[in-house]
């Protein structure tokens, strides 16, 4: 008897103890996987994020001035008629904030894009193919990241001219090494899994492999930390506009904003419009991208 107890917890599928069985997202109802998604931190960053992306889309319709024309006097402070002030060319400040959501934020997004998808082209070879590619490509990183980013982009930036799309190519040029490292990680954990191996003991193509089995298991983390960069971006893009580097006059972008309330110190109104608009959307996708990485993290999964 005391075998046959013994014997019965390997033999019983129900030996399994609860918290021992694998949360598989794959095999939870829709309303329980949105009921995980609901945290304080992902809503309020959504819905400041969804804020913004209303106001590029209406930015003609919610702006009450030109963004471009003098609506007022000079440096007027802010009054229910101008309620960020108006500027040295006597502009009004919050439209020109509306209007510059639909150059930093767009800018700031394609910047991310492109650097997610080099990064991750590269680090998915360098990870899966291994040996003199990967040493080559890794070094090539390193390289890259050896400089400090907004040195690195302000030299890419002068060396291909002034303007928002030398501006974001830039910005490619010193992020992409960032997803790189991280997929090329992540590829080296999954190219082990048994579904990887059984894929190549059929005689499934090495890119086969690599696009269909390998790939789709490394992007959650990627696509988190893409979320949470996208605030660095938009001040890397205002902080070559601010240099000169980035957007022209007259555009209404946020960075060469901020200079032209550097030149005009005491008139505070002129940079505070912009910079509190760069502070909420940083703010913003800083808390959906630390909430989404809570959610997505294996090791918050059983909390």
């Amino acid at each position: 008897m005391t075998l046959i107890a013994g014997a019965l917890p390997e033999a019983s599928p129900l030996g399994t103890a609860p918290s021992q069985v694998p949360l598989d997202d794959e095999r939870l109802p829709l309303r329980a996987r949105l009921r995980r998604l609901a945290r304080p931190q992902i809503v309020l960053g959504a819905s400041v994020v969804l804020v913004w992306l209303l106001v590029i889309a209406f930015a003609g319709l919610l702006a009450p001035h030109d963004p471009f024309a003098a609506s007022g006097g000079r440096l007027l402070p802010p009054s229910a008629d101008h309620l960020f002030g108006t500027d040295s060319l006597g502009r009004d400040v919050f439209s020109r904030v509306l209007h510059g959501a639909r150059l930093s934020l767009p800018v700031a997004a394609v910047a991310i894009v492109l650097a997610v998808l080099v990064g991750s082209l590269v680090g998915a070879v360098a990870g899966f193919f291994g040996g003199w590619v990967d040493a080559v490509l890794m070094r090539l990183a390193d390289i890259t990241m050896a400089f400090p980013s907004i040195l690195l982009a302000m030299a890419v930036a002068a060396a291909l001219g002034p303007g928002l799309t030398n501006a974001f190519l830039a910005i490619t040029a010193v992020w992409w090494p960032i997803y790189a490292r991280l997929v090329r990680g992540q590829i080296l954990s999954i190219k082990e899994r048994e579904h990887v191996l059984a894929a190549r003991a059929i005689g499934m193509r090495r890119t086969a492999i690599l696009r269909k089995h390998v790939l789709p298991h490394a992007l959650t983390p990627v696509s988190v930390n893409a979320t949470m960069d996208l605030g660095q971006i938009v001040i890397l893009v205002a902080s070559l506009s601010f240099l000169g580097l980035g957007a022209l006059p007259p555009s209404p972008e946020w960075g060469a904003m901020i200079t032209d309330g550097a030149a005009n110190f005491y008139q505070w109104w002129i940079a505070a419009g912009p910079g509190i608009a760069m502070v909420s959307v940083v703010l913003a996708v800083n808390f959906l991208g630390d909430g989404l990485r809570d959610v997505f993290d294996v090791k918050n999964r059983g909390r």
